[in-house]
């Protein structure tokens, strides 16, 4: 390639790489605002949690498994009218970043509670004999102690959400997916997909990384 066109090919990937680093940011940040209380209920509610209620995890555990399983296209397209309503349009990536965190928080969700039931039970007893409150116990024990997997499960959640942002692309999320459907499909540009498709890999690494070390620093300082 020379070198003109491999200039004007990173000039193109800017903006889409730009719109899926935005999408991904927002979208984790919306999703886990949403998903942590979520896991932590669902722990605190579960037969193994600190107040086990059956019924009230036995629905919202359903529901959480019905979303979890839904297709993200799919779910995409039947939350286009809340993303319309919300910020008046349901193209581009301010609008894909609505499904996008819907999608995610049931994910976020699993990994929250997951993460709280591996704390240590003898921990939990101690902080119990001391009269702590369950609210004291979550805040206080369980998140500290499940720190390091809620981390690994966060870089997970942003790997995931990297991966919706493409599918988005597809039905005018923008993005590398918007990209590589638009320009390199359509138009025959295979050197614009294979880009696109080593962004997104090298985005995917870098998180996966972070989080790896990040985790690892945490456990290390138990």
């Amino acid at each position: 390639m020379r070198e003109f066109d491999f200039a004007a090919l990173l000039l193109l990937l800017g903006k889409p790489t730009l719109e899926t680093l935005y999408m991904t940011s927002v979208a984790t940040i919306l999703s886990s605002l949403l998903g942590f209380p979520l896991g932590s209920f669902l722990y605190y509610s579960s037969p193994a949690g600190l107040s086990p209620k059956p019924v009230a995890y036995n629905v919202l555990s359903r529901l959480v498994n019905l979303f979890r399983s839904l297709p993200f296209i799919i779910l995409m397209i039947l939350i286009f009218p809340l993303s319309r309503l919300i910020v008046r349009t349901s193209i581009g990536p301010t609008a894909a970043i609505i499904p996008l965190s819907l999608a995610a928080a049931p994910f976020v969700a699993r990994i929250v509670e997951s993460a709280l039931q591996e704390v240590d039970q003898g921990v939990l007893t101690a902080a119990r004999a001391m009269g702590s409150s369950d609210f004291q116990i979550i805040r206080k024990v369980l998140i500290p102690e499940a720190l390091p997997a809620l981390v690994s499960g966060l870089a997970l959640t942003v790997i995931n959400l990297i991966g919706y942002s493409a599918m988005a692309g597809a039905i005018g999320g923008g993005g590398l997916g918007d990209l590589a459907i638009r320009y390199g499909y359509h138009r025959f540009r295979i050197d614009v997909t294979i880009a696109a498709v080593i962004i997104i890999l090298i985005m995917v690494e870098l998180i996966q990384l972070a989080g790896t070390l990040i985790s690892r620093n945490l456990l290390s300082k138990r």
